[in-house]
């Protein structure tokens, strides 16, 4: 493979998480090698990346082989066999010298096994994906959300009707309800009479927040849950 400006990574383990990602770094520009040691696997993904292989990971000589010793970051998405995926963590880190390692972890022992040897960074889709849900399903209001670290987020969140009419001042949400109010994305009518989002940052504290008004607000999860809630009592 030719070295290119792009960002160069390597997926290893087509499954269902596997196969989407490596989709998805290739139509955003990366140039992607996808892995798996099943052929239907690599055959069924092989026109949608720049180079898609069945090999053993735990191979060196063969991961040496399609320079995946020079990619900036590897995925380990290897679901089924966890020796296999320990076994190609520890050689794309400690052998090929890949300058960042992402493992995917099926349980949080397999997440900390992974840290111990190594894995720059590790993901639990499916539990990121129950959190999700559940967020989403309890507070209907929040449209979107970042954690930060442990204890502090920032949502997007549909304004509470009982924020309707009254200035940020008036709300205070600072000392209310211990979250700061970063942002707020505001629909308004073009000229042609279609609608289109405005963005007002830092708000002041004479603005008033209007019905349909989404914010954008960071603070702990308690504080944030009591925002999305406020007025519904």
């Amino acid at each position: 493979m030719n070295r290119t400006t792009s960002q160069r990574l390597a997926v290893i383990g087509l499954g269902r998480f596997g196969m989407s990602l490596a989709r998805q770094l290739a139509a955003h520009g990366a140039e992607v090698i996808a892995i798996d040691s099943n052929h239907r696997l690599v055959n069924e993904i092989s026109d949608d990346v720049g180079l898609a292989v069945r090999l053993d990971s735990t191979d060196e000589a063969a991961l040496r082989s399609q320079e995946v010793d020079r990619v900036d970051c590897v995925v380990v998405s290897i679901g089924e066999n966890f020796e296999a995926a320990l076994l190609t963590t520890v050689i794309c880190k400690r052998n090929l010298k890949v300058a960042s390692v992402i493992c995917r972890a099926q349980t949080p022992l397999h997440a900390e096994i992974f840290r111990q040897i190594g894995a720059d960074e590790v993901i639990q889709p499916e539990q990121h994906a129950g959190e999700t849900l559940g967020r989403r399903l309890a507070h209907p209001r929040i449209h979107d959300y970042i954690t930060l670290g442990e204890g502090f987020t920032i949502v997007e969140l549909q304004a509470p009707a009982a924020f309707t009419g009254k200035t940020i001042r008036e709300l205070d949400l600072r000392n209310s309800y211990a979250v700061n109010l970063i942002a707020i994305r505001r629909k308004s009518s073009a000229p042609d009479g279609s609608e289109r989002a405005r963005l007002i940052s830092v708000p002041g504290p004479g603005d008033v927040i209007e019905e349909n008004d989404i914010l954008l607000v960071a603070g702990s999860e308690a504080s944030l849950t009591s925002v999305a809630n406020a007025g519904s009592r």
